[in-house]
């Protein structure tokens, strides 16, 4: 089967399941090699501008055909049987609507497999589904029964019974910078079996603007950064969309040195079997003395830095 991907956790879910795509999107860059497959999407956007500029090239290509072209030729000759989308967010990735205008310009007519991932549950059904399309049903159960495996671990030891409620901190995990988004879908799922309270939003709510007023009320005891799109360095480049805000010197997170960065880009914000791995970097960091330096689920520094030291990092590098 010829198989299609127009967003990078589609890619890795195909990947797991053992099939090569022999088209990708632009975005696509795990597992290793996928970055040279043919590319049939590309953005309007310049990845590499700062985040509020960033927000405003979003904002002006709404009224301009959006933020994704999909190259039709290309497309056509890859002749594919099967194009696996997603229909949940037409900024973080090529949508459905974008893919069915380009299906209708040529004369293949591949099925159309979208995704619209709210929860880690979601994410393990849609793995299922496109088992089920491609005909790996075997291998997506097995793929599936392994990453619940991992799941129920972290829960198992985060749930230990000698720890109070009082115990699970306040946590905020930033998925935009300016404006400030806390990240929803499956974020409060991960965070809930990491051990904390994710008092911001609720499981399958999905990402939103949040007035600075309302952090700092809730006055976070972690935060964790991680913007959609961007890897550690990107982060750390616009830390200052936080560090220079009124009173982020004041919240509690701040005080005690609990602010880390994520690689948003990679694990957070993509909704495919490495949220496992989200989930195995995260509950160290919520639960730091469940977890011995020795012994942690993965390793920690590929996946989140603390923010200070990154920043020190930055700096030092220029």
């Amino acid at each position: 089967m010829r198989i299609v991907t127009t967003l990078p956790s589609a890619t890795e879910t195909v990947a797991a399941l053992g099939i090569d795509p022999v088209g990708v999107s632009h975005e696509c860059d795990y597992p290793p090699g996928v970055e040279s497959l043919p590319s049939v999407t590309d953005s309007r956007i310049d990845a590499d501008a700062s985040s509020s500029e960033i927000d405003q090239q979003v904002l002006e290509t709404a009224d301009d055909g959006g933020v994704y072209d999909v190259d039709t030729e290309l497309l056509e000759a890859l002749e594919p049987d099967l194009i696996v989308t997603q229909g949940m967010c037409d900024v973080c990735a090529v949508d459905e609507v974008v893919v069915a205008d380009a299906v209708e310009e040529i004369d293949a007519d591949p099925e159309i497999l979208t995704t619209d991932p709210h929860s880690v549950d979601d994410v393990l059904n849609d793995l299922e589904r496109i088992g089920r399309a491609t005909g790996r049903e075997e291998r997506a159960r097995e793929v599936r029964a392994d990453l619940e495996s991992r799941i129920d671990a972290v829960r198992e030891r985060t749930a230990d019974a000698s720890l109070e409620p009082d115990d699970r901190p306040r946590v905020a995990i930033f998925d935009w910078t300016d404006p400030v988004m806390i990240a929803g879908h499956w974020t409060a799922d991960l965070v809930d079996w990491a051990g904390g309270e994710y008092g911001l939003a609720d499981a399958g709510q999905r990402s939103s603007p949040r007035e600075w007023a309302e952090i700092r009320a809730y006055d976070p005891e972690l935060i964790v950064v991680a913007p959609c799109g961007f890897g550690l360095e990107q982060t750390a480049a616009n830390a200052s969309d936080l560090t220079e805000r009124e009173g982020w010197d004041d919240l509690a997170a701040v005080r005690e040195g609990r602010v880390w960065a994520m690689d948003g880009h990679h694990y957070l914000n993509r909704p495919g079997p490495r949220l496992v791995d989200t989930l195995e970097a995260l509950a160290p960091i919520v639960r730091p003395k469940l977890f011995d330096a020795e012994t942690p689920p993965v390793a920690l520094e590929e996946i989140a830095v603390p923010f200070e030291q990154l920043t020190d990092r930055l700096e030092a590098e220029a």
